[in-house]
């Protein structure tokens, strides 16, 4: 390897990038030994069982075989006490099993490790906290609790080294250094605060509030009592707002004033020219410039026929949930939640390819090797990989409870689990 390649190889080990132990290390004059063993990882992918507590790590790509399994909510027995003895805390607690939980209690949403592999980080929904799980003894390492009662999704900065939760129910994102647990900064946003997303290289964390996703007045005439919804994009260095976008009024001058405004899931092309969303109520997405500051198209995609339109059996007010590109920007992998299927969308036509059967898929990501799409069928408990090339199926994968959150990840090489 040529000298400049392998300093930079050095530097990305150093500044605690997800590097893997490969020949690069040999011919860099680093082997594989006690001295560099902590450097050694393994790439894989966390599924995030919500109702169980616990996460399934698979491989990555190929086979996608399960690698082993750890528990999220080592210390749920000192959270509960808590809860019980807080008259205020135990209100939202059953408020959040009784609705958002569909009778179950949230442990996991959304995860991802630290840049040495050597724990999990995960926003607890019921416990309204971010936690650090110790990926060799299964030991609580740190706990952050949000403000308000409910933490939600997160994401990870491009250095890996910070994290972003959002606190659904104070309003707020939380920005955390994901070693320690400690607090970099916050910025508010809309109401229910819910995806995060790093962009422009990590200099700037955009958010997207969806509003009031738990109550019933889901008519359109009734959209009023839904919320404040709009995305909220600050700096990431002073979480200073840059500025705020509400898809309300660009909708309308698309001629789409029968969409809702609260924006989902969302994907941004490769170069960040385009996003991506998905909106409540609505079976399919659209389409965003992001300089041009328009929307370009709206997709409709398949209705079941067996599925209820009755806005108010919606989980969540989301009847598409989960969107995801491939590496090259080409196509596009869609969740259809309430219509029990996911497809792949080639993005210059927008032309959908099959639809392939799923128990209501919570969530898409990327394969390790870009090659498939993961969705995870959080009614059948298994995640299911679909080519990007084909919009096949792949193979489906037994996980545990109610899968939801997929995330590609580094654990320690060798690493089989801390639980049966």
């Amino acid at each position: 390897m040529h000298a400049s390649a392998c300093a930079r190889w050095r530097r990305s080990l150093l500044g605690g990038a997800v590097a893997v132990m490969t020949a690069a290390g040999t011919v860099c004059g680093l082997t594989p030994g006690p001295a560099n063993a902590a450097l050694a990882l393994q790439e894989v992918m966390l599924v995030g069982n919500n109702w169980e507590g616990v996460a399934d790590v698979i491989k990555p790509s190929g086979t996608f075989a399960r690698i082993g399994r750890i528990n999220l909510i080592p210390d749920r027995n000192e959270r509960l006490r808590e809860i019980y003895l807080n008259p205020i805390r135990l209100a939202f607690f059953l408020g959040i099993r009784e609705t958002v939980g569909e009778g179950h209690d949230q442990y996991i949403d959304d995860m991802y490790s630290t840049p040495d592999g050597s724990a999990i980080v995960v926003s607890r929904p019921s416990f309204a906290d971010v936690a650090a799980v110790d990926t060799a003894t299964g030991r609580l390492r740190w706990r952050f609790p949000v403000s308000g009662f409910r933490s939600d999704h997160m994401a990870v900065s491009p250095d890996g080294t910070r994290v972003a939760v959002s606190a659904s129910t104070s309003n707020t994102v939380h920005v955390l250094d994901i070693t320690t647990g400690r607090q970099i900064g916050s910025f508010k946003t809309g109401d229910k605060p819910h995806e995060n997303v790093f962009a422009d290289g990590g200099r700037h964390l955009w958010n997207m509030s969806i509003g009031e996703v738990n109550n019933d007045f889901d008519d359109p005439s009734q959209d009023w009592l839904k919320g404040d919804r709009k995305i909220t994009v600050v700096d990431a260095a002073t979480f200073r707002r840059v500025k705020v976008i509400d898809m309300r009024p660009r909708l309308d001058a698309f001629g789409r004033r029968d969409l809702s405004d609260a924006v989902r899931p969302v994907a941004f092309t490769p170069d960040e020219s385009r996003l991506y969303f998905q909106v409540s109520f609505f079976n399919g997405f659209v389409e965003y410039d992001v300089a041009a500051d328009r929307i370009l198209r709206v997709k409709t995609l398949p209705e079941n026929p067996d599925t209820s339109d009755d806005r108010r059996t919606f989980v969540n007010d989301s009847r598409h949930h989960g969107i995801s590109m491939s590496p090259d920007g080409a196509k596009l992998c869609v969740a259809g939640t309430m219509d029990d299927y996911a497809t792949i969308v080639d993005r210059a036509t927008l032309q959908e390819g099959p639809l392939v059967g799923a128990a209501k898929p919570y969530w898409a990501t990327v394969s390790g090797d870009g090659a498939a799409c993961v969705i995870s069928e959080s009614d059948a408990d298994q995640v299911t990989a679909i080519d990007f090339a084909t919009g096949r199926k792949i193979t489906s994968i037994p996980v545990g409870d109610h899968p939801q959150r997929i995330r590609l990840a580094r654990l320690p090489a060798g690493w089989t689990g801390t639980t049966g």
